[in-house]
């Protein structure tokens, strides 16, 4: 487990600071280590996505930091998985993509929030870009989170829903309402 980084030291070294990729790994690498990259994937993420950047260490140092709290190992490779299942591209960048959300979905608060970027809208322009297919199964507009992990739950053919169906729910306001930038998911 790595250390979280400087978010304006990240940015001020950016390539393109106004580009959703750069923010998303941005955003992510200033909460949390993002767990499974190599040390030489990070260097090569660092390097891509913020040239510029200083003042940070090591990647080593990054990479390594045992102050971070354990985050479960395997929601994070089921995540990464379903993320990967439904990838847009094969290349290195969608690798990372997947690492940094189902890192980010390990995270207390609404998934944009825990990817550092500024709203909702821009997940999921990220996710309709890079897990086009993902994004598309999402057609109730169910928040991110959830909706990953209700993918899971019926991967594995375990029924989570308190109802038949979710419209009936008790629980539809806290998996469909609008996200607000200072409430936290559980």
């Amino acid at each position: 487990m790595g250390t979280a980084l400087d978010y304006r030291q990240l940015m001020a070294g950016a390539a393109d600071p106004a580009d959703v990729v750069t923010l998303a790994f941005g955003g992510v690498l200033a909460r949390f280590p993002i767990m499974g990259l190599s040390a030489p994937a990070l260097d090569r993420l660092l390097r891509r996505y913020f040239p510029r950047a200083t003042g940070f260490g090591t990647v080593s140092e990054v990479g390594n930091n045992a102050g971070c709290a354990a985050l479960p190992v395997d929601e994070f490779d089921d995540l990464r998985a379903l993320l990967m299942a439904h990838r847009s591209e094969d290349n290195e960048e969608t690798q990372w993509l997947a690492c940094a959300v189902a890192t980010a979905c390990l995270g207390d608060n609404h998934l944009w929030q825990d990817m550092g970027l500024p709203d909702r809208d821009t997940l999921s322009r990220l996710l309709g870009r890079h897990f086009t297919t993902l994004y598309e199964k999402n057609t109730g507009n169910m928040k991110w989170k959830k909706f990953f992990y209700k993918q899971l739950c019926e991967q594995a053919e375990v029924n989570l829903c308190k109802a038949p169906s979710c419209k009936v729910c008790t629980d539809y306001a806290l998996c469909f309402g609008p996200e607000e930038s200072g409430s936290s998911v559980s």
